[in-house]
């Protein structure tokens, strides 16, 4: 289960799991799956919390999303020039090949965070889901 347990915001978050029940999942596929990769249901399959409430939910996730790119490549590059001692080109051609597969993800988590901001945990919504397992 890892370090972070069930009803807490951080294992919601990470583990792209409902904010109401934190059991359902927010996306229809696996996280690595380039299948349908930004579907997200449009409410949990396990309590039914609305998981767009309302158009242009996520349009704060893009900044969320954006600050936390930014801050992820500025650190790379300087660990990899700096630190490591690689060319400047090596480090940005090592930072393109891991945004490429981290994009998904970042995405992902950005909204997740978003979520998790707007609505918060109801253990009520969790016994609902836990009946259903």
């Amino acid at each position: 289960m890892g370090i972070v347990k069930k009803n807490n915001k951080l294992y919601s978050i990470f583990n792209l799991k409902c904010p109401g029940c934190h059991t359902g999942n927010l996306f229809k596929t696996p996280t690595f799956s380039f299948n349908k990769p930004f579907d997200m249901p449009k409410s949990c399959p396990k309590c039914g919390q609305d998981f767009e409430p309302e158009p242009g939910f996520y349009f704060g996730a893009m900044f969320i999303s954006y600050i936390f790119t930014g801050f992820f490549c500025l650190g790379f590059t300087m660990f990899l020039h700096w630190v490591v001692g690689w060319s400047t080109a090596a480090s940005f051609g090592a930072l393109i090949a891991v945004c490429a597969i981290l994009f998904v993800y970042i995405f992902r988590l950005a909204r997740s965070i978003w979520i998790n901001i707007n609505i918060k945990y109801d253990p009520k919504k969790a016994a609902i889901a836990a009946g259903q397992e």
